[in-house]
């Protein structure tokens, strides 16, 4: 690793002050779990001269409710969100997401904030610099999507364009079927964002001088019930392979109103509309869960290794709709 100036922040206020001075040659650190791998591959644009510490914010890491909606801290450790007793109470599937995140290791140090904003997992981006040289890709900024001719077994089966990289993070696609949104501060103020227009193709939305201070989710309705499920090929290490996330609200056995969202599937949290209007106004049961698994996946254009994402994405889609 190259040397950096380290700061420890005191307030937002310290950390935009220092974002302003040292204009995109800043990286944010929390939990540092993402970050450590990043700067030893050396696989960013230009190396940062600078880490600024975001857990010496105080505060920043709380779980609260407040005017019925829940404010979780960007700081807020994984394994103390999987562990509270108000998230595993109303927000059932978000605690399951943080739950499943790596081990009791990482989760004890990645927090919500490093998890939203982690950097893609493709192996032709993260390949590091100094074992065979350089790769370039279009995320790097130049160059074609390798996956696509390449080794893609756990890209993009839908979405994928000039990039087929999926979304890593788990908490973005539990945070999506919740409805929440990222408060995002920078010097113009801060702003509101929807989980699903956090995220482009290539990254988030956040500027370089910009950061997450926390995620607000709406409490749900008294009928609303929710889940979450994610494939893996080793549960105590492995990303998603595929992952979904579903919130209903329910009129007896009826579905009212519904949201599903597919992880690991897309540049982007998916969300499965077609699979949606499947099953709302319907009795769930075993045909209409069928006919939104099939749903959830019509848009699918696989590459050449990993159409059997198709089949995990609609029998998760169908576990979680029976789940209820």
């Amino acid at each position: 690793m190259k040397t950096f100036k380290h700061f420890d922040a005191e307030s937002v206020d310290h950390v935009l002050a220092i974002l302003a001075r040292y204009h995109g040659k800043t990286a944010l650190m929390a939990g540092g779990t993402d970050l450590i791998g990043v700067l030893k591959s050396e696989i960013l644009p230009e190396y940062p001269k600078i880490i600024i510490n975001l857990k010496t914010i105080a505060g920043m890491n709380t779980i609260k409710m407040v005017d019925k909606e829940c404010r979780i801290g960007a700081t807020a450790r994984l394994a103390d969100i999987a562990a509270s007793g108000l998230i595993q109470k109303i927000f059932p599937a978000l605690a399951a997401a943080a739950e499943s995140v790596g081990s009791p290791e990482l989760r004890n140090m990645g927090t919500l904030g490093g998890n939203l904003c982690q950097d893609t997992r493709c192996w032709y981006y993260r390949y590091p610099d100094k074992m065979g040289g350089r790769i370039p890709c279009y995320r790097k900024g130049k160059g074609p999507c390798h996956a696509v001719k390449g080794e893609n077994r756990y890209h993009a089966i839908i979405g994928g364009k000039k990039c087929y990289a999926v979304c890593p993070s788990d908490m973005a696609i539990a945070l999506a079927a919740l409805d929440a949104r990222v408060k995002i501060i920078g010097p113009g103020g801060s702003r509101l964002v929807p989980i699903l227009d956090f995220y482009n193709v290539l990254c988030t939305i956040l500027n370089p001088d910009e950061m997450v201070t926390e995620v607000r989710i709406p409490e749900p309705g008294k009928n609303t019930v929710q889940a979450f499920y994610k494939n893996r090929p080793r549960e105590a290490v492995d990303f998603a392979v595929v992952s979904v996330a579903v919130r209903l609200e329910r009129t007896g056995d009826v579905c009212k109103d519904a949201c599903i969202i597919l992880g690991a599937v897309a540049p982007v949290p998916y969300r499965a509309v077609a699979a949606e209007e499947a099953v709302r106004g319907r009795r769930l049961h075993e045909i209409h869960a069928a006919d939104a698994a099939k749903a959830a996946v019509k848009d699918a254009r696989p590459l050449s290794q990993n159409a059997y994402k198709i089949e995990i994405a609609k029998t998760l889609v169908k576990r979680a709709l029976l789940s209820f």
